[in-house]
């Protein structure tokens, strides 16, 4: 648990930290402790909420990496979203909650170029639930991969989360693992597999943003390459 406090947060964390940091302080000079210890309890859940801890990205050539930290809830075919221009068929869609516990840095599922970045504002009802892919706020990412499969990945705020951060923009080069968002507050994200992809995770396993392999899209598996930290 102390590791989790001595690890990078993210920028948009540090406002939260001395936001909080700096009302304690106040609740200690002016001698309130009722003020103080939940002020200091606040802040230190800030350090821990918005960590950044780095990852060790996997290198192999056809792989999709998992673009958050969390449970994968529901694993289904779905049509996506239209922003995303996969067109009107199902794919397989993959979507992980991610809990107030988790890391909410969401990262890149594979390497290639920002086709789409598309805001859309919505509910915000309980994540976990299967209508929040289409009535919740989100923010829906296309990357083309070198090889012209396009996989998308939805942001999606919950009841809790209240604001989505898009780092990326449409005709920026990504890598895999590299970061391009987060979500205050417990939320979702959700995956949607190309046709063929094969699927190799299920419902009920947690992911490691940036380290789990979620599914592969070759049917030959190559050979491993080191791993790369971002």
């Amino acid at each position: 648990m102390l590791g989790n406090f001595l690890i990078p947060i993210i920028d948009d964390g540090w406002r939260f930290v001395a936001v909080f940091a700096g009302l304690a302080f106040i609740g200690a000079l002016t001698g309130l402790a009722w003020l103080f210890w939940p002020l200091l309890l606040l802040m230190l859940w800030s350090i821990y909420f918005f960590r950044d801890p780095p990852r060790g990205v996997p290198q192999e050539e056809g792989l999709l990496i998992a673009p958050a930290d969390g449970l994968v809830q529901m694993v289904v075919e779905a049509v996506p979203p239209a922003e995303l221009g996969l067109g009107d068929q199902p794919l397989t869609r993959v979507s992980i909650f991610l809990s107030v516990f988790d890391v909410h840095i969401n990262r890149a599922p594979c390497a290639g170029t920002v086709e789409v970045v598309a805001y859309r504002p919505g509910l915000f009802l309980n994540a976990a639930a299967d209508k929040a892919s289409d009535d919740n706020e989100r923010s829906a990412i296309a990357i083309r991969r070198a090889d012209g499969r396009v996989i998308g990945c939805v942001q999606i705020a919950g009841w809790v989360a209240r604001r989505i951060i898009t780092y990326i923009k449409p005709g920026q080069q990504v890598a895999v693992g590299e970061r391009f968002g987060h979500i205050r507050f417990g939320s979702r994200t959700d995956l949607y597999l190309p046709q063929g992809a094969r699927l190799l995770v299920a419902a009920g396993q947690r992911m490691i943003g940036g380290e789990t392999v979620m599914a592969e899209l070759d049917p030959q598996v190559t050979a491993p390459r080191a791993a790369i930290e971002f």
